[in-house]
């Protein structure tokens, strides 16, 4: 009896440690170990320029996270014609300046932006495995009056010239093109009103790109009904913890697990979904699931051209 309990602690032990150094790699290691993916994909008009969009998402920022401010500022070094912010950019109230402050020459750029929950409530502690069973629309029945600095953080971003694409369409140009962009608010809190925006893309448009926080299918089916070309957005953190060989376990949304994350193919759209930059100050983990950014090359239909991955600093 006495060498069983022996082995059975020895067992626990060691399970503990591999716990233990599983826990300090996800939320030491892996939640600063930033990547840029990138990708081409043959979407623009014969004989057009390659346009360069750079997909920001979920930076979940807090003032102190300097590792992530001074790697978001290097994106410039990459020359993005066009920069997308989909959101949940802030996690405490005092992150707007931060969160200005790594944006920095990329503000200087051609941009558009919507909301994620989390730029309107800050974030609360709550057990991260009920992920598992139900998404975290619910959280948010009874927090009705945001409590971030949202209107600072929009002011900032359109203080600079980009667009605001809540519930909103507009165009810019983007190196030597035309973008037709149209946007919803975030579908998690239900402030998302496609009605408003509603109609078909401008068809002279060198890009129609749709913009959105949460991968929600009712939408997505809408923007590539009405000829939006690119539909871009986040949420998901692309599981945030994935188990290898099986990938993401849940994506928070409708959107199904193999396109939590990544480029893919919607209703004859291109669907990017970025697996984000940061997470909840309440779960500062990553597992299997790096943070990332996303350079997506668009080049002429004429093109050949396909995806690559790559890092970056």
């Amino acid at each position: 009896m006495g060498r069983a309990l022996r082995t059975v602690g020895r067992a626990a032990m060691v399970t503990g440690a591999i716990g233990v150094a599983g826990l300090g790699y996800a939320s030491v290691i892996e939640r600063n170990w930033f990547r840029l993916r990138r990708y081409e994909i043959p979407l623009l008009p014969a004989g057009s320029r390659r346009l360069r969009v750079l997909h920001l998402s979920d930076a979940h920022l807090t003032p102190g996270r300097r590792m992530l401010i001074d790697w978001i500022r290097g994106l410039d070094a990459y020359e993005p014609d066009l920069v997308v912010n989909t959101g949940d950019s802030l996690a405490h109230a005092d992150s707007v300046g931060p969160f200005i402050d790594a944006l920095g020459p990329l503000l200087d750029r051609p941009g558009a932006f919507v909301y994620g929950s989390n730029d309107l409530y800050s974030p609360q502690f709550k057990n991260p495995a009920r992920y598992l069973w139900r998404s975290s629309k619910s959280d948010y029945k009874k927090r009705t009056v945001p409590d971030l600095p949202w209107r600072t953080l929009g002011a900032a971003m359109t203080g600079a010239g980009w667009l605001d694409l809540n519930n909103r369409t507009g165009s810019l140009k983007a190196g030597t093109l035309d973008v037709a962009a149209a946007g919803v608010h975030d579908s998690h809190i239900r402030l998302d009103r496609y009605d408003a925006i509603a109609g078909p893309a401008d068809p002279t448009a060198d890009l129609r790109l749709g913009v959105m926080h949460s991968p929600e299918p009712a939408n997505l089916d809408r923007f590539a009904a009405d000829g939006y070309q690119l539909l871009l957005a986040g949420h998901t953190h692309g599981g945030q913890i994935c188990m290898p060989f099986y990938g993401t376990l849940v994506t928070n949304c409708g959107i199904d697990r193999r396109r939590a994350w990544g480029l893919s193919r919607y209703e004859g759209a291109w669907l990017h979904v970025s697996g984000g930059l940061g997470t909840s100050p309440y779960a500062p983990v990553r597992f299997c699931c790096r943070p990332e950014a996303s350079l997506i090359d668009l080049v002429a239909a004429d093109t050949v051209a396909g995806t690559t991955a790559a890092g970056h600093g």
